[in-house]
């Protein structure tokens, strides 16, 4: 099965990641929310990112003295495209036989909306 990336958002601004530009560049941390899908269907399911500087993580690190690093994409300075072309390699290189297979390949690199969902 063969899955897309079909929308990228700050959650910061509740709009397109195209739109958002942090205070500075070189250090800030942003929330993004990666919706994706088969490229089949029109559904898509979210999968959430922490977007960030090292400049960024070691001002919370002075503070938090221990992060987790899931779901986090460590960039030099904010670049949309950059963000973008890094997301959509991920996604290309979690193409699997089914949906929910793709899906818990993503979840490696990212949180997903149903991670720890139980019927």
């Amino acid at each position: 099965m063969n899955i897309e990336l079909k929308g990228l958002r700050s959650l910061e601004t509740e709009d397109s990641l195209i739109n958002y530009w942090p205070t500075d560049p070189a250090n800030f941390g942003c929330w993004i929310r990666a919706m994706i899908g088969p490229d089949d269907q029109d559904g898509a399911e979210a999968f959430d990112m922490l977007v960030c500087t090292p400049g960024w993580l070691q001002n919370e690190l002075a503070s938090n003295k221990a992060l987790s690093g899931k779901g986090m994409i460590i960039v030099e300075e904010y670049d949309y495209d950059e963000i973008l072309s890094y997301v959509e390699k991920k996604v290309i290189a979690c193409n699997d036989s089914d949906w929910s297979k793709a899906a818990i390949k993503l979840s490696r690199f990212s949180f997903w909306e149903y991670e720890d969902y139980q019927p």
